[in-house]
């Protein structure tokens, strides 16, 4: 007996859900652990990429606090997406000019992780299963190192290690106030934005970056991270 045609694209469909599924969840469970080889941005760089994985213990608290005061201050109290930094995204968005995101740090990172760069609907659905799946099983200690070691910081550059390395000639391990803002505040256009000797607005986001580093640590903002 012939198998209908709709039955036939229902199994198919419903195969590749559950393999998706599974995939999905395996990578999540084993990136907890293991160090993201590669990514598909770094896939696609045209430039030759430097990375180099360090953990969380060698990286300088500064950075920390830096990108979480640069990219998202409520990352210790949400569950990976911030609704109102959403909303307001969305009402500055529909005035016109320069596009904003509201992206969290955890939906950053599952973007960089598991997806590639780029917008668009089934991207951003997408990204939120991996954001909900990577807080409920990573906890925001991992999500901010595996964040730290794969995110773009400059051309053809990934990680806080290259980073450091590339603009200030040492490890991630001992950065200033003034070196971890700098470098926060150059993360959403790495190619674009000068890390060494900013100008104008650059400049002075960093240099308020820097200042927020120590309200992040005053206030605990960076406390789940170092539980």
């Amino acid at each position: 007996m012939a198998i209908r045609p709709a039955r036939f694209i229902a199994r198919v469909l419903a195969q590749a859900i559950l393999w998706f599924v599974g995939l999905s969840l395996l990578l999540v469970i084993a990136f907890k652990w293991i160090p993201v080889p590669i990514t598909a941005t770094m896939v696609m760089d045209e430039n030759s990429i430097t990375k180099d994985w360090e953990s969380l213990d060698n990286i300088d608290p500064n950075l920390v606090a830096a990108v979480i005061a640069a990219e998202d201050s409520k990352f210790c109290d949400h569950w990976g997406f911030d609704t109102e930094a959403i909303e307001r995204a969305a009402r500055e968005n529909a005035k016109g000019g320069r596009i904003r995101g509201g992206s969290t740090i955890s939906q950053q990172t599952a973007k960089n992780v598991f997806l590639w760069q780029g917008g668009g609907y089934f991207r951003k659905g997408m990204e939120a299963w991996f954001t909900f799946w990577i807080e409920a099983v990573w906890g925001k200690e991992r999500i901010i190192e595996v964040y730290l070691n794969v995110a773009e910081t400059g051309i053809g550059t990934y990680g806080a290690e290259a980073g450091a390395q590339r603009y200030f000639d040492h490890s991630a391990a001992r950065l200033s106030p003034d070196e971890a803002s700098r470098m926060a505040a150059a993360l959403p256009l790495p190619k674009e934005r000068a890390v060494v000797s900013p100008t104008g607005w650059l400049a002075r986001h960093g240099n308020t970056i820097e200042r927020r580093i120590s309200i992040v640590k005053r206030d605990g903002l960076d406390s789940c991270v170092y539980d």
